[in-house]
């Protein structure tokens, strides 16, 4: 009976957590510490990824490139995150290769002229995988 309260507890927080808004994900973020601020950040990112695809999809290009914009952004403060905690390193890598896989998929299904700033977003998170393959795997000077 008792782990059944407790599961039902930890099930509760969870699907408070998971309806977070991204304003309030960044809130936490900036809040959090350095080591914490990783998993904020990519998790903003993805709703705003989900988000520039909505507005894609519905039509509202300038909506959606405002997501893509706010992505790029939350993107690169979980990859500062990274570079400066050295948590996370693999997961955040993962994740923005996923995001930028996805961004590629949207970039077939809108216009030709929302095409460009998709690929845009699609290559700044492919830069910042790159900074983080480097930190883990590159050379290390003596």
């Amino acid at each position: 009976m008792r782990t059944c309260a407790v599961v039902l507890m930890i099930a509760a927080v969870a699907a408070a957590y998971s309806g977070e808004s991204v304003a309030d994900l960044v809130a936490r973020a900036q809040a959090a510490q350095v080591s914490q601020q990783p998993d904020l950040y990519v998790k903003a990112a993805k709703a705003q990824l989900k988000s520039a695809k909505e507005l894609y999809d519905s039509g509202k290009s300038d909506e959606g490139q405002a997501a893509l914009s706010d992505l790029v952004t939350y993107s690169g403060k979980a990859t500062e995150a990274v570079m400066h905690s050295r948590h996370r390193m693999k997961e955040t890598e993962i994740d923005l290769r996923k995001m930028a896989d996805k961004l590629r998929d949207i970039k077939r299904t809108v216009t030709f002229e929302d095409q460009a700033p998709v690929q845009a977003a699609a290559d700044r998170l492919e830069e910042m995988r790159t900074r983080l393959l480097t930190l883990m795997f590159g050379k290390q000077k003596k």
